[in-house]
């Protein structure tokens, strides 16, 4: 299934100037597919081996880059609540999220912990005031300050 979708991905990428926010079908499905894979932490950007060596997954960055190409800048956010309103092109990773789950989750979040969708946040991960972009991991038991 993966092999399907970076080939999708690494194809768009050769072709990512007749991109744009109306494109739909496959390219849209394969990199919603992979940010949300990013998201839930089943697939990472990079990756440690288990000698110790650092590997980079192409076209995942690839993704993330296109999903730019893919969605128009909007109106985000909600005047009087943090984070927003702002002019992005990625939604935050909690929008609309319930306290069922956050709790799943298993992580905290305090006020000025901005994370956007797409990033992958461990249980007893601690966030505080920071900012966590698109395509990141955080690990178990991280602090990010």
């Amino acid at each position: 299934m993966t092999t399907s979708l970076e080939h999708t991905i690494d194809a768009a990428w050769e072709d990512r100037a007749s991109l744009s926010a109306s494109t739909q079908g496959a390219v849209r499905s394969a990199v919603d597919e992979a940010l949300a894979k990013l998201d839930s932490g089943a697939l990472r950007v990079a990756e440690k081996s288990a000698s110790g060596a650092w590997t980079v997954n192409q076209w995942l960055k690839k993704a993330v880059l296109l999903s730019f190409r893919l969605n128009p800048n909007r109106t985000m956010g909600v005047e009087g609540q943090q984070p927003g309103p702002y002019f992005d092109k990625v939604q935050t990773k909690f929008n609309g999220w319930t306290d069922q789950q956050f709790s799943a989750a298993g992580f905290r979040a305090v006020p000025g912990a901005v994370v956007r969708r797409g990033s992958f946040i461990a249980k007893d991960a601690v966030l505080m005031p920071s900012f966590v972009n698109i395509g990141a991991y955080v690990g178990e038991g991280t602090m990010v300050d």
